[in-house]
C-alpha cells in the first residue's frame, strides 16, 4: 500500500513538473514576437503543415503580424530560417551587401537534382560567367529576330485559331493550360530551336510538360517538411518524391533528345540560319561566348532546364492571373481596349482576319503595362525566394543572421503589405503605376521584386513584357474572356504561382 502511495506521489510530481515546464514555455512564447505558435520539440512546424494547402496566404498573414521573424523547425532538425517582407532587408541582401549573400547549401539541396549547376543554382564565378553568356545571346540580333518571329507566328497560327475554335464551339477552355502550352512551345524554340507543338487544337499531353508542375510542388514540400521526412520518401520512392523522380527522368529524356538532335544537325550543317541557345553554345565552344565554360552535355542539360523553367512558368502564370483579374474588373479591360484604339494600331490591321500586334506597336501601351505590373505585384510568378548569409550580419530591421543562416523573403506577401503599397494594397489598380503625365511610375526594384533585385535582376524582363503585351492585345482585340461562374480560383502550393484548378473560361468574339 505504501509503495502504491509513493508511486502516485512520484507520478503527481512528474505531472506537476511537466506542467511547470509548459507554463514556462508558454510564458516565454508569449514574450516572443513570432506570429506562429512555437511548440515544445516540434517548433513551428505544426502550424506550417496545417496551412500547407494555402502556404502563401498563411505566410502573408504571419508577415502582416510581424514583418520579419524567425521560423523554428523541430528541435532535431536544422529547419530554421528568417522570414521577411521588409523592402530594406531585401535591398540590403540582394543589392547593397550582395557579396555576403548567396543561394546557400539548402538551395542546392532542394533544387540541385532538378537545376543542376545552371544559372539559378550557381554561385560566384560560375554564375557571373553564365550570366554574361546568356546576356550575350539575348542581345544578339539573330536571337532577337527569332524571338519576335516566334511570338508573332505562335499567336497568329497557334493561340488565336484555338480561341476561335472554342469560341465557335461555345465550350469551356482552360486558359492557364493554353498559356502554359504557348509559353512552353516558345521557350523551346528560344532554347533548343525546336517547337514541340503543344499548342494545337488536339491539346495533346506530353509527360515532360506535366513533369515541371509535379517537380515544382515537390520542391515546395521539401521546404516545409523536415529533411529526414522527404529524404525517406525519396529513398522509398513514395509520395511527392516519387513524382519528382519520374518528372526528372521525363524532362532529362526530352532535353537530351533535343541536344542529340541539335548536335547531329550542326554536324550536317542543317541549321537554316537559326540562332537559339543550344546552337550558340555548341557553335561557339571555346569561343568568346563560352569562355570559362565547359560545354558538355551536362552543361547543356542544366542550362536548358533552367531556361525552360524560367520561360515556361513566369509568363503563363502572369497571363493567367492577368485575364482573371480583368474579367473581375471590366472597366480595366475596357480601358486597355480604348488604349489600343487610341494608339491607332488597329487601323493598319484592317486587312487581317485577326488583329495581332508586333513588339514596336505594343510598347506604346502604357495602361496595359500598368495592368501587367499590377498583376505581377499581386501574383508574382515566383512567390518566394531564399538565400543564405556567408558571414554573420545584421539586417536593417535589426535582426541578426549567423554564418550560413537561411533567409526567405515572400514576394507574394510584399505585394499585399499596407506598409509598402498603402491601404488599397489588395485592390487591382493599374493607375498606381501611371504618373500624372501619362508615363510609367518608377518603383524601386526592392519594393517591386517580380524580376529580382540587384546583380541577379532578371535578364529577360523586357522580353517578358513584350511577350505578355503581344498576347494580351491579340486576345483583347479579338475576344472577350469570361471566367466560368463558380469556378474556384486560388494559388497552388508550389514554388511557381499557378492556379490550383486552372482558369476555366468561355470565349466570345469581340463586337467592334
Amino acid at each position: 500500500m505504501a509503495a502504491v502511495i509513493m508511486t502516485i506521489g512520484y507520478f503527481e510530481l512528474f505531472v506537476a513538473f511537466l506542467g511547470f515546464l509548459l507554463l514556462l514555455w508558454h510564458y516565454q512564447s508569449s514574450r516572443n514576437s513570432s506570429p506562429i505558435m512555437n511548440w515544445p520539440l516540434l517548433g513551428m512546424s505544426p502550424g506550417l503543415l496545417a496551412h500547407a494547402h494555402r502556404i502563401h496566404d498563411y505566410f502573408t498573414h504571419c508577415l502582416k503580424l510581424c514583418p520579419t521573424f524567425e521560423f523554428r523547425g523541430p528541435w532535431f532538425t536544422k529547419n530554421n530560417f528568417l522570414m521577411t517582407s521588409e523592402p530594406a532587408n531585401v535591398h540590403y541582401m540582394l543589392s547593397k551587401n550582395f557579396s555576403n549573400f548567396q543561394k546557400g547549401p539548402n538551395f542546392k539541396k532542394f533544387f540541385g537534382d532538378f537545376m543542376g549547376d545552371g544559372i539559378f543554382s550557381s554561385e560566384s564565378d560560375s554564375w557571373a560567367i553564365q550570366r554574361r553568356s546568356i546576356q550575350s545571346v539575348l542581345r544578339n540580333g539573330r536571337f532577337q529576330q527569332l524571338f519576335e518571329k516566334t511570338i508573332q507566328e505562335k499567336v497568329e497560327k497557334g493561340l488565336i485559331p484555338i480561341l476561335e475554335h472554342f469560341s465557335m464551339m461555345g465550350i469551356e477552355v482552360d486558359m492557364q493550360d493554353l498559356f502554359t502550352r504557348f509559353t512552353f512551345d516558345n521557350i523551346c524554340m528560344f532554347v533548343q530551336g525546336m517547337d514541340p507543338g503543344m499548342l494545337s487544337i488536339e491539346l495533346h499531353e506530353e509527360p515532360y510538360v506535366a513533369a515541371f508542375v509535379e517537380i515544382e510542388e515537390a520542391i515546395l514540400y521539401r521546404h516545409i517538411l523536415p529533411e529526414s521526412c522527404w529524404r525517406l520518401q525519396q529513398w522509398l520512392q513514395i509520395g511527392k518524391e516519387r513524382m519528382f523522380s519520374k518528372g526528372i527522368k521525363a524532362i532529362e529524356h526530352f532535353i537530351f533528345q533535343c541536344i542529340s538532335l541539335k548536335q547531329e544537325r550542326l554536324r550536317k550543317g542543317d541549321m537554316g540560319g537559326s540562332f537559339d541557345f543550344l546552337t550558340a553554345y555548341i557553335e561557339n565552344d571555346h569561343g568568346d561566348l563560352t569562355a570559362g565554360l565547359e560545354i558538355s552535355d551536362k552543361f547543356l542539360r542544366d542550362t536548358a532546364t533552367n531556361l525552360l523553367f524560367a520561360g515556361k512558368d513566369s509568363i503563363s502564370s502572369a497571363l493567367s492571373w492577368f485575364f482573371w483579374l480583368i474579367s473581375r474588373h471590366p472597366l480595366v479591360e475596357n480601358k486597355i481596349w480604348e488604349e489600343i484604339k487610341e494608339n491607332n494600331i488597329l487601323e493598319i490591321k484592317d486587312d487581317k482576319v485577326w488583329w495581332i500586334f508586333n513588339a514596336q506597336e505594343v510598347r506604346k501601351l502604357v495602361y496595359l503595362h500598368g495592368a501587367l505590373c499590377e498583376t505581377l505585384r499581386l501574383f508574382p510568378p515566383l512567390p518566394f525566394e531564399h538565400i543564405a548569409s556567408i558571414k554573420a550580419d545584421i539586417l536593417p530591421s535589426g535582426h541578426k543572421v549567423g554564418p550560413d543562416s537561411e533567409v526567405i523573403f515572400s514576394l507574394y506577401a510584399m505585394g499585399r503589405m499596407e506598409s509598402i503599397w498603402g491601404p488599397d494594397c489588395l485592390e487591382f489598380k493599374p493607375e498606381r503605376w501611371i504618373s500624372e503625365g501619362g508615363g510609367i511610375v518608377h518603383v524601386p526594384s526592392y519594393k517591386f521584386i517580380a524580376f529580382n533585385v540587384g546583380p541577379r535582376t532578371c535578364l529577360g524582363r523586357e522580353m517578358t513584357f513584350i511577350q505578355m503585351k503581344i498576347v494580351a492585345t491579340a486576345i483583347i482585340s479579338n475576344y472577350h474572356i469570361q471566367v466560368v461562374e463558380g469556378h474556384p480560383v486560388s494559388p497552388s502550393s508550389s514554388i511557381s504561382l499557378h492556379m490550383r484548378h486552372g482558369l476555366k473560361v468561355r470565349v466570345s468574339k469581340r463586337c467592334i
